[in-house]
């Protein structure tokens, strides 16, 4: 099938909606990304200053997306490996144009019907913003020059909980959702514990958790967009569960 690359997201489905994807495949190009390079002296003074604001922050690399497509076979990517730097700065522009930001969540759901996210520590780029545990795609994600999402979510899951999703049960496919040039892809891995025992979980393992990145984990059971403070990439997918 022939994909019809582009650097917005027209002729997808609108924003904040959730629909399937039979397939990802998101290639990482050699040299700078071209937002990257047209923003280089922006990005650069953004990020003293959020460096000033929040000194934990690390200027790590992670792979940004420079167009994407949708069709028949899936979502089909081309990104570049920047420094975090350029999505901090990104993701404060009223426009957002020249860059997409692609992300995995691994959405956990316990044996009693709730789903279990994570809070976010004081000292991270989303203080006290609750969404599944999660990252960026970063170089070891990558795979012969393609991202390997089922690596990334499984690493960062890892990471962050001490849970293994290779313990779980993965849903059929992945679903996506899109708002404002940020596309959220994620899959279901259910459980065999209920939410307070993969809580529980959780939080023995922030007490041997190399990076402190999380304070703590919370059960959602139900679509209320009040229930905390969710990242907005989180309320299309609570959305889409509870209302399934």
């Amino acid at each position: 099938m022939n994909m019809h690359f582009s650097e917005d997201f027209a002729g997808w489905p609108p924003e904040n909606t959730v629909f399937p994807v039979a397939a990802v495949n998101l290639h990482v190009l050699d040299g700078e990304h071209p937002y990257r390079q047209a923003k280089r002296e922006d990005i650069a003074r953004n990020w003293e200053a959020e460096v000033s604001a929040n000194p934990a922050l690390f200027d790590g690399r992670m792979v940004f997306q420079h167009r994407l497509a949708l069709g028949e076979d899936g979502i089909a990517g081309q990104g570049y490996i920047v420094p975090f730097s350029t999505l901090m700065y990104w993701r404060r522009q009223q426009d957002r144009g020249g860059a997409m930001h692609l992300f995995a969540y691994p959405v956990i759901e316990s044996s009693d019907g709730a789903l279990v996210a994570i809070r976010m520590g004081a000292h991270t780029a989303n203080p006290g913003q609750i969404y599944f545990a999660c990252g960026s795609l970063e170089p070891e994600d990558i795979i012969s020059g393609v991202c390997d999402l089922e690596h990334n979510m499984r690493r960062e899951v890892l990471e962050e909980t001490g849970l293994d999703l290779a313990d779980a049960r993965p849903g059929e496919g992945y679903h996506a959702s899109h708002f404002r040039r940020a596309l959220t892809i994620f899959r279901m891995f259910t459980f065999d514990m209920t939410a307070d025992e993969i809580i529980g979980r959780i939080e023995r393992h922030m007490t041997v958790a190399e990076d402190q990145e999380i304070a703590g984990a919370v059960a959602i059971r139900s679509a209320d967009h009040s229930a905390y403070p969710y990242n907005i990439g989180m309320l299309p997918v609570i959305d889409w569960y509870f209302t399934r």
